[in-house]
């Protein structure tokens, strides 16, 4: 590849336009239309890292995907947005995964989680099997949150040690835990259980469910993401791998979110 060739993809197009044809795109939507809440599924960063990184530990695939984590936050405040939810980590990435690359890869979500809340700016909230960390880890992590519980801004969920399937589990056992403490058989709460009583029992109770997930790295299925609150999300599947999603492409999302018909299972 010629030197010209490789500077022209690197500089064009330049950042200035990209930023001119943001600008025009949000102007143009329907404020009302947009989402209360987006979640997104930061997929890519190892894939990232071998591509970008060559011969560097995967670790570095995560600590740019964390920064993007940070821009995008700030792009869904910019835009108005009341909630957002990312998930970094899954209950199967935790079974799964190397103690030679999950301990990075925790020290990066502790520092982003601290970074998150250091800003003043978002109310951080924690979501997942934290009992599924180490105590340290786990421990951290909830100071960060709890250190913004009076911040009145944005809510940011970070889903760690996250499984749809797990919240489920656990919003069932706080709901029987509950119920039992008020003398009630399994009888009753059998005969008298409702949807709503599930849904003040989630992870994200109180919360509005998310309008739009998005999810990167061209993989189209949400993987057990935020399964009980999805049921009439909107999805927007992107070919980027995390660490390259651009505000652009955020842009992109919301314009196709807001010229969808919404119809709740209608």
């Amino acid at each position: 590849m010629s030197l010209v060739r490789r500077l022209t993809e690197r500089w064009w197009p330049p950042k200035w336009l990209y930023a001119t044809y943001e600008r025009g795109v949000l102007e143009k939507l329907d404020k009302e239309s947009l989402p209360e809440h987006v979640a997104v599924l930061a997929d890519g960063n190892r894939r990232w890292a071998r591509m970008n990184a060559p011969g560097e530990p995967l670790v570095a695939g995560y600590r740019a995907g964390a920064a993007k984590l940070l821009e995008f936050v700030e792009w869904c405040e910019e835009a108005g947005l009341k909630v957002v939810t990312l998930w970094v980590l899954s209950t199967e990435n935790l079974s799964r995964g190397e103690e030679a690359e999950l301990t990075p890869l925790l020290g990066v979500i502790q520092d982003l989680v601290r970074d998150l809340a250091a800003t003043r700016r978002w109310r951080v909230h924690v979501v997942g099997a934290l009992d599924l960390l180490d105590d340290g880890c786990a421990d951290a992590l909830r100071t960060a949150s709890a250190s913004t519980e009076g911040i009145d801004g944005m809510v940011v969920n970070v889903a760690i040690a996250y499984g749809g399937r797990h919240e489920l589990r656990d919003a069932v056992r706080s709901l029987l835990a509950e119920k039992a403490q008020d003398g009630a058989s399994l009888e009753e709460i059998a005969e008298t259980l409702e949807i709503d009583q599930i849904s003040e029992h989630l992870y994200t109770k109180g919360q509005p469910d998310p309008d739009l997930i998005i999810r990167t790295s061209g993989e189209q299925r949400l993987s057990g993401f935020l399964l009980w609150q999805s049921a009439h999300s909107e999805f927007y599947f992107c070919e980027a791998l995390w660490p390259d999603f651009r505000r652009v492409d955020f842009v992109r999302a919301l314009r196709a979110y807001t010229q969808r018909e919404r119809r709740f299972g209608r």
